[in-house]
Order: C-alpha cells, then structure tokens, then sequence
C-alpha cells in the first residue's frame, strides 16, 4: 500500500459533515468570490483613468493576484496553529479593509492606494481559495471531488452578485466611479465572515497537521508535478485573458455594462459546472475531466482571434470559464490524492503558492502585452501553454500504466 493510500482514522472521514461544511463554505464563497469578480470588473478601468502609466492599468489586478500568493502560506500556517476556521476569518478581515481602502483610492485618486486596497482583497482571497480543501478535510477519497466542487459552485451565485453589484453601485457616489462599489466589497466580506462561524472541522485534525514527511519529499513526486502544473495552467491562462479581457473591450469600443456582463458570464461558467464536475470526475476519472478543460482553453482562444465584437468577448470568456472549471477541479483533486491526511495543509498551502505565484506574473504581463502587443497575442499565447500541459498530462499518464503493467 502507497504512503498515500494508507488508512486514515474514522473520525476524519465523515462524508456528512464535509457535505455540511461544503454547504456552508458554498454560501461563503458566493459572498468572498464576489471580491474577486468586483476587482476584475472594475480596478483595471479604475487604474487606467488614475494610474501614472497607461501600461500599469491592470496593475491593481496585478496586485490583487500578488496577494493571494504572499497569503497562501500565512493562511496555510495559521490553519495548523489555529484551525481552519479562524484562519478563514482572519483572511475575511482583510476582504473587509480592501473594500474602504480602494474606496479611499477612488475618492482622492490615488494609485498607490488602490494597489494596497486591491493587495489587501488578494490576502482575503488566499483565505477564501482554500475553503475548497476546507471542504474535503472529512470527506472520503470518493466524495472529495464532490465536496471540491461544491464549494466551487457558490461561485455561481459570486458571478451574479458581483457583476450586479458594479452594475447597480457604479456612479451611486457620484462623481467617484465605484466607490460604492468597493463600499459593498467590504459588507459582502462583512457577511461572509459570520457565515463561518458555522464550519465545523474537527479539532484531532489539526493535531496531526505538523507531522508527515519533509515538504521536498512530498513535492518532488511526479504526481504532485503534473498536479501542480495543471492547476498554474488553468489559474495562469485564465488570468491572463480575463485581466486583459474588460480593458480590451472597452478599447474596442464597447461599453463598461458590456464588459462587466462578460465577466459576469464568465465567473458563472467558472462556478456553473461544479454542481457535476465531481460526479463527472467520479465517473469519467480526472485525467480525463483534466483533459477537456485544457481543450475548452485552447478553444477561448480560438474564439478571442475570430474577432472583437461583444459576442466574440463573451463566447471567449464564457469557454474560459468552463475550461478552468473542470482543469483547476481536477487539478485541486490530484493534489488531495498525493499527501497524507497530517501533511494536508502544508502541502495544499504549497500548491496554491505556486499556482498564485504564476498567476501574478501572468497578471502583470497581461496589462503590458495588452498594451504594446494587443489583445490578439493575448490569445496566442494560451497555446503553447495548454498543449505543454496536455503533453505532460499523457506522460503521468502512460507512466502510472507502465508502473502497474511492471507490476
């Protein structure tokens, strides 16, 4: 029997309290996704009117993605010492202060101020990203697909909160340009943060969370690789288009209501699917599942390159949505397959650092290839990406088949 596969005790397998707790981090993740959509819909416009450079409009995006990477391993630190619960709030606090401090940003126009506001949404989102492996603590290895993509499917409801949000709140303050939008970023976190008060995860969890193998040992494995780079691809890509997708609409032309449906339609496609996609991967397996994701990517690109009308954005963004849903889902699924239950939260902690990692980077370039390239060779470079990718995907593949035919 593998490291992996060993016996884990009873108490941590209790397929009904992961289903409660995937409910109740579900409703939480429909109020902490909707800091996500707000920035995504609104801070690289707001940087474009008031930042120094028209190269750094997305820059506030950019730091938004920076701070999910700096606050991956705090969050993952802070779930051994203090549990998940209070880990989840602390990051809900600073969702919170990233609400009043952009709407400080917009109301005496100051750059570097929304760069902090967007940077403190970026740390509430670390905390909010692991709510999907908050959900599969208790769960079995059958039902932890289902837990993952159930707490992934409140993002459906963050896709019609946020959008409408900005819709409704834009000129609200005016002649301060989402300033009541960021005014509801901060009640939404508000709320959020008493829903978890009703996760419940089992102290003798926590107690085995410092104890396992070295972290190096865990993540050199093969398995834990393609896992990885299945994940930053679906996370980079991802990225990389829906920053640069509502500045190039409006520079094609067409309204901020148009670009912030698109975005709308797009987290809906994102989150939409995962009331199936665990069963879909309990069926069908979750290379396979994998693998169809990083089809419907290349297809976003396809779309993109056929032309800049609003209908051409929102079927791009639309198949990007589907695409990393059932990309990132299976990704999140093979990591929880390659540790042991004591090592869970530094190695998923791990993983989200390197995925965020490259997503900032991947955010920073789309506002300076946007600008001096264009929207066209935003779209071209999701290729290479999705097909590295895929190649790597078939060699774990056939791998794992030789393995058990040496067997």
């Amino acid at each position: 029997m593998s490291a992996v596969a060993e016996t884990i005790p009873h108490a941590w397998h209790d397929d009904s309290l992961a289903r409660r707790n995937a409910m109740v981090l579900a409703v939480a993740q429909a109020f902490g996704g909707a800091n996500n959509t707000i920035i995504f819909s609104t801070a690289s416009i707001v940087g474009s009117v008031i930042a120094p450079d028209k190269g750094l409009a997305t820059l506030p995006v950019t730091c938004m993605v920076l701070g999910m990477w700096i606050g991956t391993l705090p969050v993952g630190w802070l779930a051994r010492r203090l549990g998940r619960r209070y880990a989840l709030q602390i990051g809900t606090l600073f969702g919170m202060a990233s609400g009043l401090i952009s709407c400080a940003a917009v109301i005496s126009a100051n750059f570097w101020l929304l760069l902090f506001g967007t940077f403190c949404g970026g740390l509430y989102a670390a905390a909010f990203q692991s709510y999907r492996f908050a959900a599969a603590d208790t769960a079995s290895e059958s039902y932890r697909a289902k837990a993952v993509s159930w707490v992934l499917a409140g993002g459906v409801f963050a896709g019609v909160l946020g959008p409408q949000l900005v819709i409704f709140t834009t000129d609200l303050l005016t002649p301060y340009t989402f300033a009541a939008t960021y005014l509801g970023q901060s009640v939404f976190a508000l709320i959020s943060l008493g829903v978890l008060q009703l996760v419940n995860i089992p102290k003798n969890i926590a107690r085995y969370n410092d104890s396992g193998r070295p972290l190096f040992e865990i993540v050199r494995a093969p398995r834990f690789i393609i896992a990885v780079v299945c994940g930053v691809t679906a996370y980079a890509v991802m990225n990389l288009v829906m920053t640069a997708a509502p500045l190039a609409m409006v520079g094609c032309g067409h309204s901020v209501t148009d670009a912030t449906l698109g975005i709308q339609w797009h987290v809906l496609a994102m989150y939409g699917p995962s009331f199936v996609t665990g069963s879909i991967i309990a069926r069908y397996g979750v290379n396979r599942v994998t693998v169809i994701g990083l089809i419907l990517l290349a297809l976003t690109a396809v779309a993109g390159l056929s032309g800049t009308s609003v209908a051409h954005f929102w079927t791009a963004l639309i198949l990007l949505g589907l695409g990393w849903n059932l990309a990132f889902i299976g990704a999140t699924t093979m990591v929880t397959g390659c540790h042991r239950p004591e090592e869970r939260t530094k190695v998923q902690s791990f993983n989200d650092f390197l995925i965020f990692g490259a997503m900032a980077m991947s955010s920073f370039s789309s506002g300076q290839i946007l600008a001096h390239f264009g929207w066209e060779m935003i779209n071209s470079l999701v290729f290479p990406a999705v097909l590295l990718t895929a190649a790597l995907l078939l060699w774990g593949v056939l791998r794992r088949r030789a393995e058990v035919s040496a067997v």
